[in-house]
């Protein structure tokens, strides 16, 4: 049977990007699909928070905003906590941490772990309003699936972990990737159009047919 190579191209702060990695497991299995996790951080400092979105304040409530739209299609809304959020003690966070942290597992574990620690640090924030810039929680979520602290703090600090998420930053400027979720197949250069689960299951099947 054919198979795809899709660039799964998302952000851990991003609540469309939750809506569609659940999804993307499922059609994964479904269409034993080959999904190769590429961080795209929208912000990578709280400069650069400050720049897009103004006061902390501001930019809290114009996130949510997004998040409660994301809550309401999404497939499961019980794990989209607005109220938490907006009352968390700490400024909405930047994702450049949480990218490191995806990017360390990725370097120990491949790319199911990269995933793993995506979904995982996507509930931290969206479920348990934790502050998932703060390297203490991508420790903890580290610990949570099983890497040996030590082994893994070394690798999120090495410079090369940074150098592998400034180069998924450069390859999506290159193919012109400007927002996520963005899922390219590698075979085709199609980008999936966002959508409910039956949505993208038709355009992987229509994929399957051009390279069959």
């Amino acid at each position: 049977m054919t198979s795809l190579t899709i660039d799964f191209f998302h952000d851990v702060v991003c609540c469309w990007c939750f809506n569609i990695s659940s999804r993307m497991r499922a059609l994964a299995t479904e269409f034993d699909l080959d999904i190769r996790h590429r961080s795209f951080v929208l912000q990578a400092s709280p400069a650069e928070m400050a720049m897009r979105w103004g006061t902390p304040e501001d930019a809290r409530e114009t996130i949510l905003e997004h998040w409660a739209v994301c809550r309401g299609v999404s497939d499961h809304p019980e794990l989209v906590d607005i109220d938490a959020m907006r009352a968390a003690p700490f400024d909405y966070p930047h994702g450049m941490t949480a990218a490191l942290g995806c990017k360390a597992a990725e370097r120990l574990g491949g790319q199911a772990a990269h995933w793993d620690m995506f979904d995982r640090l996507q509930r931290a924030h969206l479920a348990e309003a934790r502050n998932v810039a703060d390297p203490a929680t991508v420790l903890d979520a580290a610990r949570e699936l099983g890497f040996e602290a030590a082994a893994f703090a070394q690798v999120f600090d090495a410079p090369e972990t940074r150098r592998a998420v400034e180069a998924d930053r450069q390859d999506a400027r290159a193919l012109q990737v400007r927002s996520i979720p963005a899922l390219i197949i590698r075979e085709t250069g199609a980008r999936l159009v966002n959508g409910p689960r039956k949505d993208l299951s038709a355009q992987l099947r229509a994929a399957l047919r051009l390279v069959a």
